[in-house]
């Protein structure tokens, strides 16, 4: 029996199951390093992003160079002692206004001019009857001086025995008649010459003039507008045409709680600071105490003048006031700064400032004293000349870099 031929062998081509699982293992790990490459990068970015240094503003605390112990603090406004709103002392149309808002006025400069028609009628009817009656007191002097010159003649008739008693006495009496008239006449003259005052009054009383010298700070009525002294005709007719202040003038007014008003004195010295300008203390001293006190708001009014004025000080501008003691207390200030109140930051009743040194910020604990407007006393903590952190001192960190704003 004849063989056939074999044919040649596959069966060592075969692949194994196990070897085919195991040539994946490589890609998958592959993959996985990739992953975590790309993951550890965006970890190093963002930890980079995130220590990126905030920017920041800092500032130079100051000594307390005051010298004198702060005794109390109360807030206020500043007002003028002289202030008044010019009014009309008529009831009259508008029909020229001169005052402007921030002008300066001197004393007896006209601010308004009002309809003059009816007292401009008014006084050509009283000088026309002024003249009237003294036209008519001459006319009265000439009759008297013709009946003087019958009198006489009537007498010397008499004396001769040429005229009865009856016609000496009737040219007596048109004398005696004449020379009533004739101060009843000049009586009626003098009122008539009143009567032109009242009517020239009226007239000038068409032109609204300012009492003292100051500064228009309210125009309160328009060319075409009534005004009246008083309120009349609803909201048609204003009573008053401008509102002058006398910037000399100026003062503060604030209102202290009564239990602390015996700290307080005339001729005291006092610290102001306005609120639009905290970096400005002001020196000033009190005035007067009002003699008085508020029942329903338990205070004393007290009013408190500049040492010296300056522009930049306005009428109802909000003012804190500190009222200092007669004692020096230089020894007791050796140590004490000032810092803005933005710089501090309270935390579970402690406060703290971030000082700024070599590019960190580090992290101090500070013991507050006063505060005199935007500003606070630190008793202990810092020293004169270092540099604080005055802008989000709630979001650092101790120790962390921060960038000085240029």
């Amino acid at each position: 029996m004849t063989e056939r031929p074999r044919g040649p062998d596959l069966s060592g081509l075969t692949i194994d199951e196990g070897a085919r699982r195991g040539s994946r293992r490589p890609r998958w790990r592959l993959m996985a390093a990739g992953l975590a490459a790309l993951l550890l990068v965006a970890a190093g970015l963002f930890y980079v992003l995130r220590e990126q240094p905030p920017v920041v503003d800092v500032t130079t605390v100051r000594a307390d160079k005051g010298g004198r112990p702060a005794l109390l603090n109360a807030s206020g406004y500043v007002t003028p002692r002289r202030r008044a709103t010019i009014a009309a002392k008529i009831t009259a149309r508008v029909n020229e206004m001169l005052a402007e808002e921030g002008m300066h006025v001197e004393p007896g400069q006209i601010l308004a001019r009002l309809d003059d028609s009816d007292a401009r009628a008014r006084l050509a009817s009283a000088k026309a009857e002024r003249a009237a009656t003294a036209a008519a007191l001459g006319d009265l002097r000439v009759n008297l001086d013709n009946a003087e010159r019958e009198l006489r003649r009537a007498e010397e008739l008499f004396k001769r025995g040429l005229v009865a008693e009856q016609a000496r006495d009737q040219a007596r009496t048109a004398v005696e008649s004449l020379r009533a008239r004739i101060a009843l006449a000049r009586e009626q003259v003098s009122v008539g010459e009143a009567r032109v005052q009242v009517a020239q009054q009226d007239l000038d009383n068409c032109t609204v003039r300012a009492p003292f010298a100051g500064i228009v700070v309210s125009k309160d009525a328009q060319r075409g507008e009534m005004v009246s002294p008083v309120s009349a005709g609803g909201g048609f007719t204003r009573t008053g045409i401008a509102t002058i202040v006398d910037m000399s003038s100026l003062e503060i007014e604030v209102d202290v709680n009564e239990s602390y008003i015996a700290r307080v004195r005339s001729g005291q010295p006092v610290t102001a600071v306005l609120d639009a300008y905290p970096d400005w203390p002001i020196p000033a001293k009190v005035r007067t105490v009002i003699p008085t006190a508020d029942r329903q708001k338990a205070t004393v009014k007290v009013r408190v003048t500049f040492d010296r004025l300056d522009p930049r000080i306005l009428p109802d501008m909000g003012v804190k006031v500190t009222f200092l003691g007669d004692e020096p207390s230089g020894q007791e200030a050796g140590g004490r700064v000032r810092v803005p109140r933005t710089a501090v930051r309270e935390e579970g009743g402690t406060a703290s400032v971030y000082v700024y040194r070599e590019g960190r910020v580090e992290r101090r604990a500070v013991r507050l004293g006063q505060a005199f407007g935007n500003e606070h006393e630190v008793l202990a903590g810092l020293s004169d000349g270092e540099q604080i952190v005055v802008t989000a001192v709630n979001e650092l960190r101790d120790g962390q870099r921060a960038q000085v704003r240029r």
